[in-house]
């Protein structure tokens, strides 16, 4: 993950026409630094704010910071790869919706149904996994991922930023492999996304790379 990017990864969870959540960002202006943070940008129709500066998200563990820092970030060829898991999750018993991190799915907290409208008794119909950049006028176009392209032919988790174990829940409460992907990207010519549903071994092999350079080069529209 470049220090340069500004993104919403390791999963941003966007339920489409329905509330959207960004969890790691790389934000300069707001923070002074090209630190990666981990923050919550939520968006429920014309709402949205950040972490808890509007009603909605409620907090239930007292160890974890919004807008803390990530002690850990991966760097283009290192030998391990640090991984940020996340889960969002809804209670079947109540209709809260939780975010969770980590292998253990440590809960950090919930948005209550009454918020939402259609999630308030349903499930969500469409999910997004992926990643945001902003530019203010006259800079260049920020870097994504390693700040690198990967590879279409052979995408490399030590060298290419990636998303993996890309997993749904069904209404039945089931763990299933997410299929079926398709990609929306605005510029092809500043970033790449490779699409490997079953590239990775194990149950869940979904993978998706991302990444591109800085640039100044304007693209065609």
């Amino acid at each position: 993950m470049s220090k340069l990017e500004e993104l919403a990864l390791e999963k941003q969870l966007k339920l489409l026409n329905k509330p959207a959540v960004k969890t790691i960002n790389v934000d300069p202006a707001l923070y002074g630094n090209n630190h990666t943070m981990f923050f919550i940008h939520f968006q429920a129709g014309n709402v949205h704010c950040f972490n808890t500066l509007c009603p909605g998200f409620v907090i239930v563990n007292s160890d974890i910071y919004l807008d803390s820092e990530f002690e850990h970030i991966t760097h283009r060829g290192d030998e391990q790869q640090w991984e940020f898991v996340m889960y969002i999750d809804r209670d079947l018993a109540n209709g809260n919706w939780w975010l969770l991190i980590g292998a253990n799915q440590t809960a950090v907290g919930f948005w209550p149904p009454g918020i939402f409208t259609a999630l308030a008794n349903d499930f969500a119909t469409n999910i997004e996994w992926g990643g945001v950049t902003y530019t203010p006028p006259g800079a260049p176009y920020p870097a994504m991922g390693s700040s690198f392209f990967p590879d279409q032919y052979n995408p490399d988790p030590s060298l290419d930023a990636y998303c993996r174990g890309l997993i749904v829940l069904d209404d039945k409460g089931v763990t299933i492999n997410a299929n079926n992907t398709p990609i929306f990207i605005d510029s092809h010519y500043l970033y790449r996304v490779i699409d490997e549903p079953n590239w990775g071994p194990g149950q869940f092999p979904h993978y998706m790379f991302y990444g591109g350079p800085e640039t100044k080069y304007v693209p065609p529209l």
